[in-house]
């Protein structure tokens, strides 16, 4: 099946951006890859006769408007660092007729109050209310918001939710929290939903998920593999969130340790919106939830995959 509807992409080439872009692309979707200047990373992208590759600089909205000519649905998996480089990208959408924009979210549940008001999430709650005032000011415009949670496999591969490779695991909460975690390969395909399903995504946000799992059941799945005993401490995600506003406090903060303790939060918190079972969108954008023992392999294969680099994306 070949889509109509044409889409750019901001952040390609980072590690979830490949990801979407090879879901979009399997889908039968126009692709415009959004390059920046200078760079060369766009190189390693392997070409597509549904893939288009232009550079733009993202700190000139004409250029970005120009490169947007044409396109439907404009899709940003920018890291961390470059999230407020999308309000250029937004005002660029809508010169050039854009009448969709995904923002780079894909995280946390951002609409709860409580993770809202964390300030690891504080450029990505401005990019949210600027969309919203944008598609009240502009009818021919709308957003989606995608919310998956903490990111499964890539979880695994980079130590973060459990560390398999050396047997050991910060247990946040006790370990026992149920929480919401996604394959980044399910969050392109709940990209490719959205842009398959325009007007039932329409300025909202959706939340989507593999399943929901909890620390202490990784492990077990992980002893399966191998039997030997683990290594785990224990940390509140309550204290996490104290300590990281008086690290903010201090003269020369570790803003890292500081936002890495509020995503915890965000993630295991009681009341922080971490598990998304009672609210799920994925029939909506046509993806499973997946039964345990599908969980089960997932996690066999991410636990023998090679590690990965342990930058967390906030």
């Amino acid at each position: 099946m070949t889509s109509k509807v044409t889409v750019a992409l901001a952040g390609a080439t980072g590690s979830l951006g490949v990801a979407v872009l090879k879901e979009l692309l399997a889908g039968g979707v126009s692709v415009t890859v959004l390059s920046r200047k200078g760079g060369r990373s766009a190189e390693k992208l392997p070409t597509c006769p549904n893939q288009t590759i232009k550079e733009v600089d993202y700190a000139m909205e004409e250029d970005l408007t120009e490169a947007l000519t044409g396109i439907d649905v404009v899709v940003s998996t920018l890291a961390t660092e470059s999230i407020s480089a999308q309000s250029a990208l937004i005002n660029a959408a809508i010169a050039s007729g854009v009448t969709r924009f995904i923002p780079s979210e894909f995280g946390s549940d951002t609409a709860n109050t409580k993770t809202r008001n964390l300030p690891v999430y504080k450029h990505k709650v401005m990019i949210q209310d600027d969309l919203v005032k944008k598609a009240e000011q502009n009818p021919s415009f709308s957003y989606t918001l995608i919310f998956n949670n903490a990111f499964l496999d890539w979880g695994i591969r980079v130590g973060f939710l459990i560390n398999p490779k050396v047997r050991t695991a910060t247990l946040y909460d006790g370990g026992d929290r149920p929480f919401s975690a996604t394959r980044q390969s399910t969050i392109g395909k709940a990209v490719l939903g959205v842009v398959l399903n325009l007007e039932a995504t329409k300025n909202k946000g959706v939340y989507v998920h593999d399943g929901v799992i909890t620390q202490n059941g990784l492990i077990a799945i992980a002893k399966k593999m191998d039997p030997r005993e683990w290594t785990t401490t224990t940390s509140i995600t309550a204290q996490l969130e104290r300590s990281g506003y008086e690290e903010l406090k201090k003269a020369n903060p570790d803003i890292g340790k500081a936002m890495y303790g509020f995503l915890t939060r965000a993630i295991w918190g009681q009341g922080y919106g971490g598990n998304f079972t009672r609210r799920v969108d994925n029939a909506v954008l046509g993806l499973p939830v997946l039964a345990e023992n599908e969980i089960e392999e997932i996690v066999k294969v991410a636990i023998a995959a090679p590690s990965g680099k342990n930058n967390v994306e906030f």
